[in-house]
This record gives structure tokens, C-alpha cells and sequence, in this order.
């Protein structure tokens, strides 16, 4: 009996799922979404390739110190990298007096609990990238974790900072009411195709590489976000370096665990 009754809920359960998703199933037919301008005229990165990228990946250094260049040069004065501290840069190949003039660059903010005053000082290795007190409207995103925060990561970055156009004509044509308000720009790579950044890299030589490379738009906006990779993995070469090993440890402890297996059990199976 109680086989029965669990038999006969479960098909009243299957019923009203096939019923659910052939209702759904005609309505879409029926009336498909409406297709939105974002949806028409949003595009998707294309693939970035650094040599950061797949398992065997490492850092290069010298492109990592002129993605922190134009970090500094041009990103700097809107977003922050509190994540990471003035230390840090040694890994890109700073030495010591290097890192402390770059800190010493920027304003720290200091709190006096017993004045409750906010002040602030040149900053020092042991110190973070200091927030930036932005004056326009909004607040700009932390650039930290940009690359792991946005799908797409360096390839999406890359993408934006080059990817701003004026507006197709055929946009303009289908959704004229979709014009780029006063204050926007167009960028089909941002999820609403209007960003308020104006184009942080509007022309090449906008930077003076140390190392002689060529400043090109294209160049700058990959060698920032190969920067922006590192700040989101700094231990992303250590990890490498470890995880191959484990793996070939793991690999081999398996081998013999069932090795033994097969040598304890042998006898005692019928």
C-alpha cells in the first residue's frame, strides 16, 4: 500500500513538471522575449593572450611594470588597488629604493583617535594603495579584483579600454530613444553599452615606457590589465610552482594505494 501511495505522488509530482514546462515551452514559442538593444548590440571580449595565461603560466616582469606605469599614470587617479600593498611591487621586479619613492608618492590617510582629525602623510612600503577620493558622481570600482570580479577577466579589461566607438548607425535607427545621454560614452563592451569613464587611453604615447615599448592603445590597455592579473593572483607563480607536484604526488599515492589494495584483498575475495 505504501509502495502505491508513493508511486502515485510521484507521478502527480511528474505531471504537474511536464505540464509546467509545456506551458513554458508554448508561451516562449508563442511570444518570444523581446529582444533588447543591450542584447542586439552588446559585445563579448575576444580571447587576451598573456603569458600568465593556462596551467603553466608565469609572470612576465617587465610588462608587469609598465601595466603598473599606466596604472599609476592614467588608472590611479580614480581607482584604487587597496588590496595590495606598496611591498608588493617588489614582485614585479622594484628594488627597495624604487618601492619606497613609488610610496612616497602617494597621500595616506591618517585618523588621530584623540583629535578625531584626518590627516594625511607620504606613504611608506609597509603601507596600501591609499583609497581615491573621487569628485565626480559615483564611486569608481576598486581595481584589485577587477579582473577576478568581471567575466572575462584581462580579456574584458583589454576589451573595454579599447572598445569605445561612436554609436552604429543602425542602433541609432532601430532604437533612437537609445542615444548616448551628455555625459556617457558609448562602449559596446559594457553591460549597458553607456559607460561614464571617458576613454582613460585616447591616444598612443599617452605613457613614456621606461623600456623603450612602443605606447600603443592596444599595448597599454593589454600590458594594465596583465598588471590588474597580478594584483588579483600575486601568488598565482607559486601556485603553479606547488600544484604540479601535489598533483603528481596525489597521482602517485593513488597508483599505490590500489597497489595494495590488490595485494592485501587478493586472497580474501570469493
Amino acid at each position: 500500500m505504501v509502495r502505491l501511495i508513493s508511486a502515485l505522488i510521484g507521478a502527480f509530482f511528474t505531471l504537474c513538471l511536464l505540464i509546467a514546462f509545456g506551458t513554458g515551452l508554448i508561451s516562449y514559442i508563442k511570444e518570444p522575449p523581446a529582444k533588447t538593444v543591450e542584447a542586439a548590440f552588446h559585445k563579448h571580449p575576444g580571447e587576451l593572450a598573456l603569458q600568465s595565461d593556462g596551467a603553466f603560466g608565469s609572470f612576465d616582469r617587465q610588462q608587469l611594470q609598465r601595466g603598473f606605469q599606466v596604472y599609476k599614470e592614467v588608472c590611479s587617479a580614480c581607482h584604487a588597488i587597496k588590496y595590495v600593498a606598496f611591498r608588493d611591487l617588489k614582485e614585479l621586479g622594484y628594488n627597495d629604493p624604487e618601492v619606497k619613492a613609488i610610496a612616497a608618492g602617494f597621500k595616506v590617510p591618517v585618523y588621530n583617535p584623540g583629535t578625531g582629525e584626518l590627516k594625511t602623510r607620504d606613504g611608506v612600503p609597509t603601507d596600501h594603495f591609499p583609497p581615491v577620493v573621487y569628485g565626480g558622481s559615483g564611486t569608481p570600482p576598486d581595481l584589485s579584483l577587477i579582473t577576478k570580479a568581471r567575466h572575462g577577466g584581462a580579456s574584458y579589461v583589454h576589451a573595454l579600454l579599447t572598445g569605445y566607438a561612436e554609436q552604429p548607425a543602425e542602433l541609432l535607427k532601430k532604437y533612437p530613444e537609445s542615444k548616448t545621454p551628455d555625459g556617457l560614452f558609448y562602449n559596446p563592451y559594457f553591460a549597458n553599452l553607456n559607460i561614464a569613464m571617458p576613454p582613460p587611453l585616447a591616444s598612443e604615447g599617452q605613457v613614456s615606457y621606461k623600456d623603450g615599448t612602443k605606447a600603443t592603445v592596444d599595448q597599454m590597455a593589454t600590458d594594465v590589465a596583465a598588471f590588474l592579473v597580478w594584483t588579483a593572483e600575486p601568488k598565482l607563480e607559486k601556485r603553479h610552482q606547488t600544484g604540479w607536484p601535489v598533483l603528481g604526488f596525489l597521482l602517485f599515492a593513488s597508483v599505490l594505494a590500489y597497489m595494495a589494495y590488490r595485494n592485501v584483498w587478493a586472497d580474501k575475495k570469493h
